[in-house]
């Protein structure tokens, strides 16, 4: 019966940088919006924030999380019968047919480019089962990755519940996540997009509503919104060098230029920071550890001029095994290396142990070896 080892935690601090207080940048701007947010899109660090965590109405911003349901699911090949309910939606429209046949992909591009709220409640039936279906899946999805201060009533943003709202910061998070997914990145992004129309000899073009795809170099996407309580709602994607950043505003009359504003401040006062270099950790004590231990990513981390200074490291690893060299597996888990920036821990990363090739036990034994295999017999007999 193998035993099973308690496992004992212990940290090695290895500090980086001199300790000490963070002068974080300071804004030499301020936006119109009501709330606004910028992070850096890898880390999930805020850069800058204009009271990001009140809950406000978003309006088609909404689209998505209907956007990236849609992707999800698995079905953007399949074709979806467009219903009468989606063809009256109110609002923006893509002008969709009832009984029509589209893609649910073309039914995306639709919903980000021209923000077709036919083609939200379209998306809706066909991957939540009816509207009321689908806002559970995107309460759901908002409750999995943590937009803490989300409510979804329906799939458009329209002003039709007074239970539909959600944060400038849950904006932020939900379009991280989105960011994630490749097909999502392509669909926000484009300029242009062709659809068949099945009923008329010339093809459906939409381009995207977001001006700053056009109007600043460095966007990659987003999706604008806008109803009458709401007011203007936007959100943006766009990236310079080894930096991401995603920005949200909501109520705000001037948001383009916002928008700009606020990433010109990212990608000028903050540099990604590597804090760490991945292969090899070069850790003296225990020596059990010595030449065994990797990470298998950088860590990197958005940081000011003043912060460089700032960042510490703690090794966080579990009690050694000496059983793991006899194992076969060639890599496990052992630990995580955690970030500190001014004594705050904001990135980790987990440590992998590395088993080295067994060494032969001698000369003799290495002869023995090869004269038995030359004769055809076992070392053992």
């Amino acid at each position: 019966m193998r035993i099973i080892l308690k496992i004992a935690c212990f940290c090695l601090i290895v500090s980086l940088f001199a300790a000490n207080h963070p002068q974080r940048a300071e804004a030499s701007f301020d936006v119109s919006a009501a709330s606004a947010v910028l992070i850096e899109q890898n880390s999930g660090r805020i850069l800058y924030e204009k009271d990001a965590f009140t809950k406000r109405r978003i309006a088609s911003i909404t689209k998505i999380m209907t956007a990236i349901l849609a992707i999800e699911s698995g079905k953007l090949d399949q074709y979806v019968k467009v219903s009468e309910q989606a063809v009256r939606a109110e609002g923006s429209s893509v002008y969709l047919k009832p009984g029509e046949k589209i893609k649910l992909e073309d039914l995306v591009y639709g919903l980000m480019l021209r923000s077709g709220n036919d083609t939200a409640v379209a998306i809706a039936e066909y991957v939540g089962g009816s509207v009321d279906g689908f806002a559970f899946l995107m309460n759901q999805k908002a409750k999995e990755i943590g937009m803490l201060n989300t409510h979804f009533a329906n799939p458009h943003g329209l002003d039709d519940h007074e239970n539909h709202y959600s944060t400038a910061y849950d904006m932020a998070i939900l379009t991280r996540y989105a960011m994630h997914n490749k097909i999502y990145q392509k669909i926000s992004g484009t300029k242009v997009h062709r659809a068949p129309n099945p009923t008329e000899s010339w093809d459906r073009v939409w381009k995207n509503k977001n001006r700053l795809l056009t109007k600043y170099k460095y966007t990659t996407g987003g999706k604008t919104g806008y109803t009458k309580r709401a007011k203007r709602t936007l959100v943006t994607t766009a990236a310079k060098g080894d930096m991401s950043l995603i920005a949200v505003t909501l109520n705000d009359p001037n948001d383009w230029d916002d928008h700009i504003s606020m990433y010109e401040y990212g990608f000028k006062d903050y540099d990604m920071a590597e804090v760490l270099t991945k292969g090899k950790i070069d850790i003296k004590s225990p020596k059990y550890f010595q030449n065994h231990l990797f990470l298998k990513k950088s860590i990197v981390y958005p940081a000011t001029s003043q912060e460089m200074d700032l960042f510490s490291i703690k090794y966080k690893l579990n009690k050694p095994d000496k059983k793991w060299d006899d194992e076969n597996k060639q890599e496990r888990v052992v630990g995580k290396a955690i970030v500190y920036l001014d004594g705050r821990a904001v990135k980790e990363s987990p440590i992998y142990y590395q088993s080295l090739p067994k060494k032969e036990k001698g000369l003799f034994e290495s002869v023995k070896k090869i004269f038995f295999s030359l004769i055809g017999v076992n070392a053992h007999g």
